[in-house]
């Protein structure tokens, strides 16, 4: 049998199993710890209007403008968190990281929900929110990466991609959740109210979220790759003293470069969608700002029950051509759907929701597919921060550059060309992304198979021999 750098036999069998309520427990606490932190990310989205009202007054147009940009900022902190906790994760366990990333991040939204506005502090008010959305960034810098990966080593190979959705799932109701939230706080207060005190409320639920989130991943255990890594790096004591960084960029530059592809796709479509949507549906749509949270929760809420079914098609067909599949369609279809959104409110839900199922092949399978990229001793590195880094050149920015782009030449096209674009991207990576679907991630599997070639997923050896 062949040997992986970290000393660890490669075979194709699956990984350490585990009884089906730990697996089981694992799963819903990772996709609650997520849930929570893209909860928090969700009600920023949502209520931006609020925020720029109350923390940057003036003209509105660049008030809303501002509130882009301080979403933007803590995107540019991801890389920070990914370089950071990322490598600590490696080192001390998914878990340890994971509880810490979930604090940081309902703690900094709870504190938005009781910042003084600008009317009260002036310069200060929009000064700390931005150093909170600072910290929140450097939080989600540890916590994707690690939910993924804390799934991904987990999960049966051969249902990987199922159990994988689960934490995609748990995304989507968090941005629905918020949605959902800040609807009927709404509904239950006035506009007028809203605007004074209301949009409050949101962020102040983040904290005993977050403490639930927290207490949950606290019960778990490290994954069963994560412990055979560390059993044998401590056998192998030159191993475990090997630079992250070194290892990274001398083993696996490639691997990083098309993740990175990918990443560009899978975030430009994300926060165009999920978090500049509310923004653009009011600005250059026309919609009160109520039919918008109709529309984000209906749509979103439909999106979330579709992601597993999504996950569960990625282990019957090789996940390379969903990625495919997706971003050819979006390429594609981007436009015209776009132009659906604009005939009235029937037409933005049911244009929403198809750029959003279409989108679904990429963001129901990253679980599955990104932590396959590196093996067990670097994959939580490897993966925080190749995705943070992409994320944050690219992602994090997009609803501040479409917002900027419409305001300067009034092309309200502009979040289609955007996800065009970021698919062209993804679709050059993905031509050469290797299929990984039922392989076990216990191997080094997308370093050693030489170019052009699909992995053999478990068993599909010995057939042939048979054959």
């Amino acid at each position: 049998m062949k040997k992986s750098r970290t000393g660890s036999t490669q075979d194709s069998e699956e990984i350490t199993r585990v009884p089906k309520s730990v697996l089981h427990k694992a799963i819903a606490a990772s996709a609650m710890g997520n849930a929570v932190e893209w909860f928090d990310y969700g009600v920023y989205a949502i209520a931006s209007t609020y925020i720029a009202h109350n923390f940057f007054p003036g003209d509105a147009d660049k008030a809303t403008l501002a509130v882009m940009a301080t979403f933007a900022v803590s995107f540019l902190v991801r890389p920070l968190g990914g370089m950071v906790l990322g490598p600590l994760g490696d080192k001390v366990g998914r878990k340890v990281v994971l509880a810490m990333t979930i604090i940081l991040m309902a703690g900094s939204t709870f504190c938005i929900g009781i910042l003084p506005t600008h009317a009260v502090i002036g310069f200060w008010a929009p000064t700390v929110l931005i150093l909170l959305r600072m910290i929140q960034g450097f939080s989600a810098g540890g916590e994707y990466g690690g939910a993924a990966t804390f799934m991904a080593e987990y999960a049966p190979s051969k249902k990987r991609g199922f159990y994988g959705s689960f934490l995609e799932t748990g995304t989507m109701g968090g941005f629905a959740l918020g949605s959902l939230v800040v609807l009927v706080m709404n509904l239950a207060v006035g506009s007028d109210a809203m605007y004074e005190w209301g949009w409050r409320i949101p962020f102040l639920i983040a904290g005993p979220l977050g403490l639930i989130g927290m207490y949950l991943r606290s019960k778990l255990e490290d994954t069963p790759l994560y412990k055979e890594q560390e059993a044998a790096a401590a056998a192998a004591q030159s191993e475990s003293k090997r630079s992250v960084w070194r290892e990274l960029f001398t083993h696996y530059r490639k691997q990083m470069l098309i993740m990175a592809g990918l990443v560009i796709a899978v975030n430009v479509v994300n926060y165009t969608l999920l978090t500049y949507s509310p923004t653009y549906f009011e600005k250059s749509v026309g919609l009160d700002p109520t039919l918008v949270q109709v529309v984000m929760f209906i749509g979103q809420f439909a999106l979330m029950c579709c992601i597993p079914v999504f996950g569960w098609i990625s282990d019957h067909v090789q996940r390379k051509n969903m990625w495919l599949f997706s971003l050819i369609s979006l390429i594609v279809l981007s436009i015209p759907l776009y132009l659906l959104m604009r005939v009235g409110l029937v037409g933005t839900i049911i244009g929403f929701f198809l750029v959003g199922l279409l989108y679904l092949p990429q963001l129901a399978t990253i679980s599955a597919t990104f932590p396959a990229f590196f093996p067990t001793h670097v994959r939580y590195a490897g993966f925080a921060i190749t995705y943070n880094v992409a994320t944050a050149l690219f992602g994090g920015t997009a609803p501040y550059i479409n917002d900027a782009i419409i305001d300067g030449t009034g092309f309200t096209l502009t979040p289609a060309v955007s996800v065009m674009v970021a698919c062209a991207i993804g679709l050059v990576a993905a031509l050469y992304m290797k299929d990984t679907t039922g392989v076990s991630i216990k191997t080094d599997a997308i370093a050693v198979v030489p170019d052009g070639q699909r992995i053999a997923a478990p068993g599909e050896e010995a057939e042939a021999a048979k054959s």
